[in-house]
């Protein structure tokens, strides 16, 4: 016997080769060995990423919560220290913010000093100055251009300025000293209106005047006219004035015939029918008027007088022409 008949034989059962007789068993390990390491890379991924995000935000409400609590701190700082900062002087102000325009009168602003530039300023009143200077005006911008300026100290460069050109303010600030400068100003605009209303007194009565002279001269123009006219032969010239009360007695009275021309009467408007009334001239025609003749009652019955009636043959006589 040999020696390779003596050693045992490997087992070759179904249990040994089960790996290898189940194709299924193969692809389904390989699926799970693929699948649990990718699901516990997400997982891991996921887990990294949320405490990312968790501590963002938590970062983020910790930064609020900070500037939160600092805030009022430091608020209270800012405000204690402009209250205990000291306000500056005119003269300061201005050498910081006003000689910048006001030295050499750039601009058109009047020149620091000069009394005859500043005099049409201070005349305008204390509060009126005191507008411009905080809002400005023209080419002048709000508080010369300076807005970090308080408005007192503005003011104080206001009056710094306004009493080196003659003006006589008392320092802004002081005691009394607003209501003293309120005092001084109150006659001051008082005067000034005054006058303003005097002045425009005269204005209207100078206007007045020239109204009743331009009145008369035209009536006298008018009377110069009609005296022409007559004395041109004729005598059926007449005035505005005839003409307008000659047109109110027509109305009130004379239309009733002489508009439907009612019983031989010449009717309004009409040449032709007046014409033979014109013939006989004005003077003729008046007496018609005043007597009454055939159908016409005297005066036309009414009350007019001799000139009313005059006045009211003159402008039936014009409406034919």
């Amino acid at each position: 016997m040999s020696v390779t008949d003596n050693q045992p034989k490997p087992e070759t059962n179904d249990d040994q080769l089960g790996t290898v007789k189940h194709p299924l068993r193969i692809f389904l390990t390989a699926i799970f060995a693929f699948l649990i390491p990718i699901g516990a890379l997400i997982l891991i991924l996921e887990y990294a990423t949320n405490e990312l995000r968790q501590g963002g935000t938590a970062r983020k409400l910790d930064h609020e919560a900070v500037v939160e609590r600092i805030q009022p701190v430091a608020r209270v700082a800012f405000e204690v220290i402009e209250e205990e900062g000291e306000l500056k002087t005119g003269e300061e102000v201005y050498n910081m913010t006003c000689a910048t325009c006001h030295a050499d009168g750039v601009a058109g602003a009047p020149k620091f000093g000069d009394e005859g530039e500043w005099a049409p300023y201070i005349e305008t009143g204390y509060e009126t100055l005191l507008e411009v200077a905080l809002h400005g005006k023209g080419a002048m911008p709000a508080k010369g251009g300076n807005t970090s300026l308080d408005d007192l100290e503005v003011e104080r460069a206001m009056v710094y300025m306004a009493n080196a050109a003659g003006a006589d303010y008392a320092e802004p600030g002081e005691d009394g000293a607003d209501e003293t400068q309120a005092a001084a100003d109150e006659p001051e605009a008082t005067e000034v209106a005054a006058a303003d209303e005097q002045a425009a007194d005269e204005d209207r009565a100078d206007e007045a005047a020239d109204a009743d002279a331009a009145d008369e001269q035209a009536a006298a123009e008018e009377d110069e006219a009609t005296e022409v006219a007559a004395a041109d032969g004729d005598e059926f010239a007449a005035t505005d004035e005839q003409l307008q009360i000659g047109e109110e007695l027509y109305k009130a009275s004379c239309f009733a015939c002489h508009d439907a021309a009612v019983a031989g009467a010449p009717k309004f408007g009409s040449a032709e029918a007046w014409q033979p009334y014109i013939d006989t001239g004005l003077d003729a025609m008046l007496q018609v008027a005043i007597e009454g003749k055939g159908a016409m009652p005297p005066r036309g019955a009414s009350s007019a007088s001799d000139d009313e009636l005059k006045a009211a043959i003159l402008y039936m006589v014009a409406e034919t022409k």
